[in-house]
């Protein structure tokens, strides 16, 4: 294999690196998105640019990949029809967006925030501003080019995961910062508080603090929804019921996985970091943040099976964990549904010596890093680092935690790019290296 470095058996390092295209959707307030891009089945790329800002919403915009188009489709407050209530605004949507019946159904989240103690909690808004109202499943119909609310988060909170049964049309969701667990019925309209899911949630400092899951995962056999909490236990709600369950003989606490204080911000803890379901195998994978280990979980057994190490091949000789504090999103089944994709970071380095970060307590970059794209075969266990991305004029991509794959194969993702000393977030398309 020209221009590969085989590491292992099935493993190899591309030598050189990657070119990603940055474009520019005009919304310079955009900040830091987390997942909320999506491939649809009219071979467009939907996407949500975040704001930070009190009285601002994020936007909501697809790309023609044909046509190289991007279409802004509208403002997360004005969907929500909060525009003229002066509450703290939808900022962000923290989701995918899942797809039925000709609509994509999305959540919504607050991304203004005040510092108390040390720790991020909802906005107090000023200048005559009222609180964040809480944040609201969306449904955008893609022929009419209309979207609107269809419910509101319990307890005024944002809305942090979403999953959707899409045969079943039932929406799962976790709030923040308390985590409660909501399942929307779609079809009846109906919303179900579930209650708190894993105790206080964020919402604490010390002791009563539990980072909550960034991903739940569904199996479309029967309609099962699966998450996980920070002690590492993996936990099932079965369609209809109100009872969430904790699977026995069998957890999260592996010691390839770390060691964690489960009442210490700053990491996912035992949580598994993204997880999406293998039709050909009615398995999941996924990605465990900070060790960044690949695993897969049989539900039938139920097992979950630790394969391999999915980390750049900078940070695995490094020994490193991950750069991203809680580990990385940007990780999906490509279109052969055989392939992952994963976007990762590693260690940026100047004359041979890494750039060394501080430890933080919150979800963010411990440093400068090198974006990396690894794909890994699901059949053959091939794993393979395509080396680091980097714009046309050298710079990097960073705070990447979001991914889809084009009908094309390219890779699709949201990151900071600098233009005329401005940083914002932006839609950033790489080549699939596997063509």
């Amino acid at each position: 294999m020209t221009g590969y470095l085989k590491i292992k058996e099935k493993s190899y390092y591309k030598e050189g690196s990657l070119q990603a295209t940055p474009y520019n959707s005009g919304f310079r307030l955009a900040h830091d998105t987390y997942n909320g891009i999506s491939a649809a089945s009219d071979g467009k790329i939907y996407y949500v640019l975040c704001s930070e800002q009190m009285d601002a919403g994020g936007r909501l915009y697809s790309f023609e990949p044909g046509k190289t188009l991007i279409e802004y489709l509208g403002d997360l407050t004005e969907m929500c029809c909060e525009k003229e209530m002066k509450t703290v605004a939808q900022g962000k949507s923290h989701v995918n967006f899942y797809e039925s019946q000709g609509k994509l159904y999305f959540t919504t989240h607050l991304g203004y925030y005040s510092i108390k103690d040390g720790m991020e909690v909802p906005g107090i808004p000023s200048g005559g501003y009222k609180p964040y109202r809480g944040g609201h499943i969306l449904a955008y119909d893609m022929k009419t080019k209309q979207g609107g609310s269809l419910a509101i988060a319990p307890g005024n909170e944002g809305i942090l995961t979403t999953a959707m049964d899409t045969g079943r049309r039932i929406i799962y969701g976790l709030t923040w910062p308390t985590g409660y667990l909501f399942r929307y019925d779609v079809d009846n309209a109906t919303m179900d508080n579930l209650g708190p899911f894993t105790g206080t949630g964020e919402s604490v400092k010390g002791d009563g603090y539990r980072v909550i899951c960034r991903s739940i995962a569904i199996d479309p056999r029967d309609g099962t929804a699966y998450m996980t909490n920070a002690e590492g236990d993996i936990k099932r709600l079965k369609a209809g019921s109100d009872r969430v369950e904790t699977i026995a003989d069998e957890d999260m606490r592996k010691d390839y996985f770390g060691r964690y204080d489960i009442s210490t911000a700053g990491s996912m803890a035992y949580n598994w970091r993204q997880v999406f379901w293998h039709p050909a195998e009615n398995m999941f994978y996924g990605v465990h943040g900070n060790s960044g280990y690949l695993f897969r979980f049989n539900p039938d057994k139920p097992f979950l099976e630790v394969l391999d190490r999915i980390t750049s091949v900078p940070s695995q000789r490094g020994g490193m964990n991950d750069m991203f504090s809680f580990g990385y999103l940007g990780f999906t089944l490509g279109r052969d549904g055989r392939t992952i994709y994963y976007l990762t970071g590693g260690p940026a380095m100047v004359n041979g010596k890494r750039i060394r970060g501080e430890d933080i307590r919150r979800g963010a970059a411990r440093g400068i890093e090198n974006l990396h794209l690894v794909t890994y075969d699901i059949p053959t266990a091939g794993y393979c680092d395509h080396g680091p991305v980097f714009y046309p004029d050298g710079q990097r991509p960073l705070y990447v935690n979001s991914i889809a794959c084009g009908e094309d194969g390219t890779i699709y993702t949201l990151a900071r790019i600098n233009e005329n000393g401005h940083t914002r977030t932006d839609l950033v398309s790489i080549p699939d290296p596997l063509k």
